[in-house]
């Protein structure tokens, strides 16, 4: 952990890795060197996902998936993704340590992008093998400064030629993320048996006003883009309160131009991310948003745009699966509960490839996306101890 850790890592103790930077190649880089070290069957495709996979006895087994993603946040915390990245190949390591054949293969995954920080839509990788996007759309996406995914991708060597897409039937997908909330640790919990994954709904609205002197214009001749931005901010922040429970609704990213003191903004750009169990509110909260842009644009005499980037259903994992995870921590004598992820996962994009479940670590003070994130090292080894019984369990376990 702390060697990949230290790749793109922070003075102040976090990581700032994003997806497809020189640090997500060196971190990519020692990840393949860790699976050729344990004579892994490596292939990367085209969207730069990397597989390893260790064979199975029964050549004509699905394999069992595990894995998670190695980017980072900018300025994020070493636990989120690569926790279950690094718990993997931690079981792949004992079985070779210990001798330990499986029926079925086993394959360790790192998927592309699954943060969404530098290009989005996040869970990229995950979401063009599972067929959810599009590979030539998703070759163009393009970061803040223009440049675009397919030329980064090469850039950094990891635009593989193996089809991203399946190439067989998988019996099953697990992955490891620390909980990312403070439920476990707030309940006295060691583990999290993940029973599905909220919805979401990512998009963004531009307001186009009129550049001007700030001090030469008076008030009512402006078109000031970031009245309605502000105004809009402030309405996102209260949106949960009128539609759900469990609904959660973020503005991320700001962005005020030509971003001068003395000038009146001409456009203003204002990011949402919205989530819910329930993809009906989840429709209701864009629906909404959209209405209240509208409104404060119409009070400030300006245009706008209201541009929809993501949206992903809330999944519900197999019972079977579920029940795995469950007799795995149960096995182990760990205190466990079951929840449902707040944060998306590249499992929602799985799912509809195989059957899926998911393991959360305590994550303490349920702080994640920081460097202050922090899940203590027995609670690492819990969750990897649940996560390595439930997949050989699946994999079986070969005693001839």
């Amino acid at each position: 952990m702390n060697k990949q850790a230290s790749i793109g890592g922070t003075a102040n103790g976090g990581l700032h890795r994003l997806a497809l930077s020189d640090a997500d190649k060196e971190v990519r880089d020692w990840f393949v060197d860790q699976l050729n070290a344990l004579g892994m069957n490596v292939r990367i495709d085209e969207i730069g996902n990397i597989f390893g996979r260790r064979a199975g006895t029964d050549p004509t087994a699905p394999p069992v998936l595990v894995g998670s993603h190695l980017d980072s946040q900018p300025n994020g915390g070493i636990y989120d993704g690569q926790l279950g990245v690094i718990g993997a190949l931690e079981i792949l390591r004992t079985l070779e340590d210990k001798g330990i054949e499986t029926s079925r293969p086993i394959e360790i995954v790192n998927w592309t992008n699954e943060e969404g920080a530098r290009f989005q839509p996040g869970l990229q990788g995950s979401g063009v093998w599972s067929g959810e996007f599009n590979l030539e759309i998703e070759y163009e996406r393009t970061d803040r400064n223009g440049a675009r995914l397919v030329d980064e991708l090469e850039r950094i060597g990891y635009r593989g030629d193996v089809p991203a897409e399946p190439a067989e039937d998988y019996e099953a997908y697990f992955e490891l993320h620390i909980e990312q909330g403070p439920y476990l640790e707030a309940n006295d919990k060691h583990v999290g048996v993940v029973t599905g994954i909220v919805g979401l709904s990512w998009g963004e609205v531009t307001f186009d006003g009129h550049a001007d002197h700030a001090g030469a214009t008076p008030m009512h001749l402006r078109s000031d883009a970031a009245v309605p931005a502000a105004e809009l901010v402030t309405n996102i922040r209260r949106l949960p309160s009128r539609l759900g429970e469990r609904t959660v609704g973020t503005v991320g990213s700001i962005d005020v131009r030509p971003d001068s003191i003395n000038i009146i903004p001409e456009t203003a750009s204002v990011t949402w991310d919205v989530r819910d169990p329930s993809d009906e509110v989840i429709a209701r909260a864009v629906e909404q948003i959209s209405a209240d842009a509208s409104a404060a644009a119409t009070r400030e005499g300006i245009e706008y745009d209201v541009s929809e980037t993501v949206r992903t259903s809330s999944v519900k994992f197999e019972d079977r699966r579920i029940d795995s995870v469950q007799a795995a921590a149960d096995e182990l004598g760990y205190d466990s509960t079951k929840l449902l992820s707040g944060g998306a996962h590249d499992a929602s994009h799985v799912a509809d490839v195989c059957e899926a479940a998911m393991i959360f670590a305590v994550s303490e003070d349920g702080k994640s996306h920081t460097p202050a994130e922090r899940t203590s090292w027995d609670d690492c080894q819990r969750a990897v101890n649940t996560l390595a019984n439930a997949v050989l369990d699946t994999a079986g376990v070969d005693l001839r």
